[in-house]
């Protein structure tokens, strides 16, 4: 009772932003002592929930001006570098995040007038084989960090901590064709309406978290047909494994772009999740999509339909790019018998395989497809 009486005036308070300097000392000690419970969590000690930030620590870390930060960091990244010192700056970036340069198409460093260049370097040709044998592949470069099925419309954001796909995504307004389908605000009663076969298909989740010395384009994961884009505009907190493992619903708070179609077992999304530095998300077929905005309102999501001109992918095209590095988050509806090809944690490339699916033969090379042949 206490604790409720005690959110309840936390809530009714006028907000008003922290310094910089308070806000990251406090992100500093929580970060410490959150570090101190994963450790015990390891052990045994502690259920993952307990390693969860309280809701008062969330609201402090919101308080900081991150979005203002990230603009700014974006006009730093935009400004261009004299000639002299684009070699020695950007080659200490290089070195300290491990970018492999050797891949880039433009391997000189002063070539690139300016960070974000550098942040959006294109690859060479061949150096990011797609897969031709996985329905599903890597749409980025990146870190595992989560994986799997999705159980009741809970997503999974780090073991043992789970956040709702009806937020996440929205209101359903896919599977009948108009607005505020679903009648109840009931996860698993989303989960189903996202299937178009509940007794043959399951939903599967991925989420790929790219760090800043990572390739920062990402692809399209399968071959599918884009139908509408939802944002929804909101905080700019860090995507970094530590922060996601701390704060709550980190993925239904922050910035994200989902992209809503079908393939052809089904439903099939993507969603570009921004982050602190990450305001700035593009995508090369939707022009209109502006984020990070001086005006928004986070409690509101805008849609745009693809009607006159549906999107059409191929596995391993290109889909848009990040500014120092982010997260994307695919979630799609296949077949109970497809066959997981990563782990938890694992280092990924774009093209690499995620999920394969037995007896599928759309997008093979025709020497992995085995004919009967005439019997002699």
């Amino acid at each position: 009772m206490a604790q409720s009486s005690l959110k309840q005036y936390l809530r009714s308070l006028r907000w008003t932003p922290l310094p910089v300097g308070v806000g990251l000392a406090l992100i500093a000690f929580q970060q410490y002592r959150h570090t101190r419970k994963r450790e015990a969590a390891k052990l045994g000690h502690l259920d993952p929930c307990d390693c969860l930030a309280d809701e008062w620590e969330v609201e402090a870390y919101k308080l900081l001006p991150l979005r203002y930060f990230s603009r700014a960091w974006g006009w730093v990244n935009a400004c261009e570098l004299p000639e002299w010192s684009r070699k020695s700056l950007l080659g200490l970036y290089v070195r300290t995040f491990g970018c492999n340069m050797a891949e880039a198409e433009v391997e000189d460093l002063g070539k690139y007038k300016c960070l974000a260049e550098l942040f959006r370097r294109s690859l060479k040709d061949g150096v990011r084989p797609v897969d031709v044998s996985a329905s599903v592949v890597s749409p980025a470069d990146g870190t595992v960090m989560s994986f799997g099925t999705v159980s009741c419309g809970m997503l999974d954001q780090v073991k043992g901590v789970s956040y709702p796909l009806r937020k996440f995504l929205g209101p359903n307004c896919w599977s009948k064709g108009g607005p505020m389908v679903v009648d109840k605000d009931d996860d698993d009663c989303f989960h189903r309406t996202c299937l178009s076969d509940c007794n043959s298909n399951m939903l599967y989740q991925c989420v790929i978290y790219l760090a800043p010395g990572d390739y920062h384009r990402f692809h399209s994961s399968a071959d599918w047909t884009v139908r509408f884009r939802r944002h929804f505009p909101g905080e700019l907190l860090s995507v970094n494994p530590s922060i996601v493992a701390w704060v709550r619903n980190l993925f239904i708070l922050n910035e994200r772009v989902s992209y809503v179609g079908h393939w052809k077992h089904g439903f099939f999304s993507m969603t570009a999740v921004g982050a602190t530095n990450v305001g700035s998300v593009k995508v090369y077929f939707d022009e209109e999509l502006k984020t990070n905005e001086k005006k928004w309102t986070n409690s509101n999501f805008y849609d745009k339909h693809f009607q006159s001109k549906l999107i059409e992918l191929s596995r391993g095209e290109d889909f848009g790019e990040f500014n120092l590095g982010s997260t994307i988050v695919l979630v799609f509806e296949a077949p109970k018998d497809t066959k997981l090809c990563v782990d938890i944690g694992q280092k990924v490339r774009m093209g690499q395989a995620l999920f394969r699916i037995p007896n599928s033969y759309v997008g093979k090379a025709s020497t992995e497809i085995a004919h009967s042949g005439l019997e002699r």
